[in-house]
This record gives structure tokens, C-alpha cells and sequence, in this order.
């Protein structure tokens, strides 16, 4: 009979403060990402696009979604000075969880150099995964 045998799981045990701090920084990027299509639904609808209703709720929720995301970063930043790096916790399984590479890079080990899509970046280019 065969058995399988498994390699043991070994726990990615980081700071609590550390993985608090990444998350910080990925909201701030969420925020900039979503702040940026404001401007390309002014851009592509034209002058008359604010005239709509529609379209000032579209751009209020957008303005609310920015503001939501950096209430976020701001809450979990500061609530982060206050716990002592010595709590530990395994971030393994969340890690699996999260299926954007790049995020996944970043939240893992912090090395995030920039936002996730720079601005020199054209339309439609992408990356395959």
C-alpha cells in the first residue's frame, strides 16, 4: 500500500503589529485605486455627464468608498501602536486565501514597492496569471 506522506505545515508566524501595518498600506492602495476612476467617468462621459442624477450617486458612492477604505487604514493603524510586537500570529491560511499575487507578495512580506497599477500602465494592459 502506498502512503502518502505530507510535508508538515510550517506556521508563518509574524508580528501581529507587522501583518496590521501591511494591511494599512493595502487599503490605502484600495483607496487609490477606486479614487482614480472618478476622474476617467468625468473623462469618457464629458462636460454633460454631471447633469446626470445617476451619475452624481455613481460619484458619490465612489467619494464614499475612498473615504470608507482610509477610515479603515486610519482605525487599524491606530488601534496597531497599541499592541505589543510579541503577539505573534500564523498568517498561512489567510495568506492562501488571498488570490491576487501581487497582494498576496505584499501582505506575506511587506515588499510592495509602489501601488499595485502604476499610472504609466496603458489600457488594456494586463498581467496573465
Amino acid at each position: 500500500m502506498n502512503d502518502i506522506v505530507t510535508p508538515p505545515i510550517t506556521a508563518l508566524e509574524e508580528a501581529l503589529p507587522d501583518v496590521l501595518m501591511r494591511l494599512v498600506s493595502e487599503l490605502h492602495d484600495v483607496a487609490y485605486l477606486i479614487e482614480r476612476v472618478e476622474p476617467q467617468i468625468l473623462e469618457v462621459g464629458g462636460e454633460n455627464v454631471l447633469q446626470s442624477p445617476d451619475t452624481m450617486k455613481i460619484l458619490q458612492g465612489i467619494d464614499l468608498a475612498v473615504q470608507k477604505t482610509r477610515g479603515l487604514a486610519e482605525f487599524i493603524d491606530t488601534i496597531t501602536g497599541s499592541i505589543p510586537n510579541e503577539w505573534k500570529v500564523d498568517v498561512s491560511t489567510a495568506l492562501s486565501l488571498v488570490k491576487l499575487a501581487d497582494m498576496q507578495r505584499s501582505l506575506a512580506n511587506g515588499m510592495r514597492h509602489g501601488h499595485s497599477q502604476p499610472l504609466t500602465k496603458a489600457a488594456g494592459d494586463f498581467d496573465f496569471f
